[in-house]
């Protein structure tokens, strides 16, 4: 082994998931090592929505998703997008997302991020009081708005969808959200306005106050490329580009790459694929929104940030190995014309592009397996951000082995052994 003196704990994976978790194993008094090809916050972390989206407890697709099928094969630009060429391997996945879309499974997922988000808020306020970082986090609530008369019946049916699920929900007219946003055109009818929610003003900063943290608590944090790992004897190895490591435990947290590792260790195929995201910064827009605003007709959220406003929002599976299509990042900034009384400036403006990883129930997977040699910790889709604190404390859980805290989602849902 290339440590003799092996790691309670190896986490694959520096994103927010895994550096939230490789703290979070270091203030219980384990001895953390975070291997990750990318330095930490560099992968998908980097460059989310920055939307705390609690109020974000259904999946993003529904049974319409059939009726967009063929838009979604031949418009390259439209907000859900599946790659032609990506079909044959995405089709499998496919199936298995309209037979989650059955009434008793859909209504299992909505159970299941429900209750992850509902633990999200305050597993962050913890979070990031213990590292004395909290005006990271802007409580201030989000805004989805319409813009055309026929949308209120869809409004008026999501806000009651929403109350069922005790999201806290209220509407408000258009003058309304003029008061609190002047910025935004008088062509916005109204909207919902989500009191339970926030944004953060940097997300990357965010990754790197974490690392920092744990850091001071003895964390090691390693850039390799990790090849493969194995369960050995009374831990695992995990072998790399730069030396084999040896751990009591391993944490798998690194995202839409996660399934190769776990099916290495625990023998188990996980259909996991790649919601790829795109943001625009708009880096001389910071004084135009209060809180983010998502829009309901044109499906993009903006979100202001200390370095900006951030436009954010767009799905398109095409698989990990395709180059990115910047385009779309550049369409959302045509997306945003017509919301607001001046159009955004884009001068300076940077496209991105990340993978968040996708299961075809839209829940992560989160648990121990192999005797608790190997903890899980993926999956999470558009909801890593949100649920990456609460989702630190349940990987604290399972990694003592000790039974379920109170205020912590069971584990049940999130089970590896669903698949």
């Amino acid at each position: 082994m290339h440590d003799p003196d092996p790691a309670d704990i190896a986490v694959i994976g520096a994103g927010i998931i895994g550096v939230a978790c490789a703290l979070q194993l270091a203030r219980q008094g384990r001895k953390v090592l975070v291997i990750d090809q990318q330095a930490p916050g560099m992968g998908a972390s980097y460059g989310n929505a920055g939307h705390l989206a609690t109020e974000q407890v259904f999946p993003i697709a529904d049974l319409s998703i059939l009726k967009r099928l063929p838009a979604m094969l031949m418009d390259p630009m439209g907000p859900l997008r599946l790659d032609w060429k990506y079909l044959p391997r995405a089709l499998p996945w496919f199936i298995r997302l309209l037979l989650n879309l059955r009434p008793a499974s859909y209504q299992r997922t909505v159970e299941g991020i429900r209750a992850l988000n509902e633990a999200s808020l305050g597993a962050w306020q913890r979070l990031l009081a213990s590292i004395q970082r909290g005006h990271l986090l802007r409580e201030d609530g989000s805004l989805l708005v319409f813009e055309h008369t026929n949308s209120r019946t869809a409004i008026d049916e999501l806000q009651r969808r929403m109350q069922a699920q005790n999201v806290p929900v209220d509407f408000w007219s258009g003058d309304a959200i003029r008061e609190v946003a002047p910025q935004l055109s008088a062509q916005i009818q109204g909207g919902l306005f989500f009191p339970g929610t926030g944004h953060f003003l940097d997300p990357y900063r965010l990754v790197c106050e974490l690392v920092d943290a744990a850091n001071a608590n003895g964390v090691q944090f390693l850039q390799r490329q990790v090849l493969d790992a194995r369960v050995e004897g009374d831990g695992v190895s995990v072998s790399t580009d730069q030396g084999t490591f040896a751990a009591r435990q391993v944490l798998i947290a690194c995202g839409a790459h996660s399934a190769r590792l776990t099916a290495a260790l625990t023998g188990k195929k996980v259909p996991l694929d790649t919601e790829r995201g795109y943001h625009l910064m708009l880096p001389h827009e910071q004084q135009r929104l209060p809180f983010a605003v998502t829009s309901l007709e044109r499906k993009f959220i903006m979100t202001p940030m200390a370095g900006g406003l951030r436009l954010a929002g767009t799905v398109e599976f095409a698989g990990l190995d395709r180059p990115p299509n910047m385009a779309r990042a550049w369409q959302l900034h045509r997306l945003s014309q017509g919301l607001f009384r001046e159009d955004l400036s884009a001068e300076d403006a940077t496209p991105w592009m990340g993978f968040r990883p996708s299961l075809p129930d839209s829940l992560p997977v989160i648990d121990r397996e192999c005797d608790g040699k190997v903890l899980l910790a993926f999956g999470h889709q558009h909801l890593g951000l949100t649920q990456a604190a609460v989702t630190a404390e349940m990987v604290g859980q399972l990694a003592s082995g000790a039974p379920a805290l109170s205020g912590l989602p069971a584990l049940g849902p999130y089970r590896l052994g669903r698949f």
